[in-house]
């Protein structure tokens, strides 16, 4: 009987951890990212794809800083492109993203950085706090 409660209470937590997150993980649709970027918001683009080891790695880190710091979800809108459905879109295309794994953040059309490829906590962050300056300007 305890053990049902114990595994219970766990999925319960993994569950609401998942759904949670779930509901600020904005996945790209054609026109999503661009008509932010015209509005001239901050926007932090993720090209991402699910199978990609190097793509969870960032997510844990960007999911770990985003809940560490509400003030990234209340300034820069996140947005997760899919890299197997929009490789060859528009805005692949348009920003130059040659590869999955790649980071960037803009505001309007200017952009701010770019990551390819890297994992490290401290430039994810960077990136993610030069985009935090730029929605303050």
């Amino acid at each position: 009987m305890k053990r049902r409660i114990f595994l219970s209470a766990v999925f319960s937590i993994l569950i609401t951890s998942q759904v949670g997150y779930a509901k600020e993980r904005i996945f790209y649709s054609p026109g999503l990212a661009e008509a932010a970027i015209e509005e001239g918001k901050v926007v932090f683009l993720d090209f991402w794809t699910n199978w990609c080891t190097t793509c969870v790695a960032q997510d844990r880190v960007i999911r770990e800083l985003r809940s560490s710091n509400q003030t990234y979800d209340s300034r820069i809108t996140f947005i997760t492109v899919n890299w197997d459905q929009y490789s060859d879109a528009q805005i692949s295309k348009r920003l130059k993203v040659l590869r999955r794994s790649t980071l960037i953040a803009m505001k309007g059309s200017k952009e701010l950085g770019r990551l390819v490829a890297a994992t490290s906590r401290k430039d994810i962050k960077e990136l993610m706090d030069k985009a935090l300056l730029a929605a303050d300007e």
